[in-house]
């Protein structure tokens, strides 16, 4: 299993817009939907230009296949446009 726990540091004042963009491309529903996703959750960081995302997947294998998916490649289009900075943490359970 692989846990990623990732930190995005938006752009100043856009962390909404850039969440409000995930939901309206259906990111999130689209990564739960795939074969071995546990859990994929966005929520509000701490600080306030700071959205996370918490992702589980059952083995390397779909995780790979994950990051071929047309979603993905549309998140990080939106990462473009919102986030300056990406930080992700993974770990094999």
């Amino acid at each position: 299993m692989f846990i990623l726990l990732v930190r995005y540091k938006c752009k100043q004042g856009c962390r909404e817009n850039f969440y409000d963009a995930i939901r309206k491309n259906h990111i999130g529903e689209l990564s739960r939907a795939e074969e071995g996703c546990i859990r994929y959750e966005y929520s509000f960081g701490v600080e306030v230009d700071e959205l996370l995302l918490t992702e589980i997947w059952r083995d390397a294998e779909v995780l790979e296949a994950h990051r071929h998916r047309d979603h993905f490649a549309r998140l990080g289009e939106l990462k473009a446009e919102f986030v300056e900075n990406t930080e992700i943490e993974k770990y094999s359970v």
